[in-house]
């Protein structure tokens, strides 16, 4: 085991000098130990998890290769920085799957920067306008102050005017008639 430990710093050491063969020769040593704290990582986690500790020391295996090499002190610097690179490929492996969920890489516009909530994606425009005909069910002022500030972007003093209300009417219907749209639209 002392032997072993030499090795594996020595190997530290010529990655450090910019050596990257001495990598190559790192992993096999020491695998059987980082398989041990991807494991450990996985306590806790669902049992159905997607990634296992095996690929975990992989993608560590490639995050190393790209490193070029490090200010490695010793061997127990090293273990713990290949923990700390284990928890960031979780996180990062954990975001990309949460992201991919919500829609992966595409970007999310919304229709109106007054409603961030309210994207332009096809369901979501005929989910508007099925809120926007029940509103104007209900009230048709509000709704139309909702459609010539959400679709025409109207601004509080143009709306008013076409309305033919005052500013601050305007905005008191703009302002309940947002949070129906909301409550409707977000509504299980």
């Amino acid at each position: 085991m002392c032997d072993e430990s030499s090795d594996v710093t020595e190997l530290l050491k010529q990655w450090s000098a910019g050596d990257q063969h001495a990598l190559e020769e790192i992993i096999p040593i020491v695998y059987n130990q980082l398989r041990s704290i991807a494991a450990g990582c996985f306590r806790g986690e669902r049992e159905s998890h997607t990634l296992q500790p095996t690929a975990l020391v992989h993608d560590l295996y490639l995050r190393l290769a790209d490193q070029h090499g490090g200010q490695w002190q010793d061997r127990q610097h090293f273990f713990s920085f290949a923990a700390m690179m284990m928890r960031r490929i979780l996180i990062d492996y954990a975001k990309r799957t949460r992201s991919q969920k919500r829609g992966g890489a595409l970007e999310r516009v919304p229709l109106s920067d007054d409603l961030p909530w309210l994207g332009n994606s096809r369901q979501e425009v005929l989910d508007l306008d099925g809120a926007l005909n029940a509103l104007e069910q209900a009230d048709p002022r509000k709704a139309r102050v909702l459609e010539l500030r959400v679709l025409l972007g109207c601004t509080a003093q143009q709306t008013a005017e076409i309305v033919g209300i005052s500013k601050a009417t305007a905005d008191r219907e703009w302002t309940l008639a947002k949070a129906w749209l909301f409550r409707e639209l977000k509504r299980p």
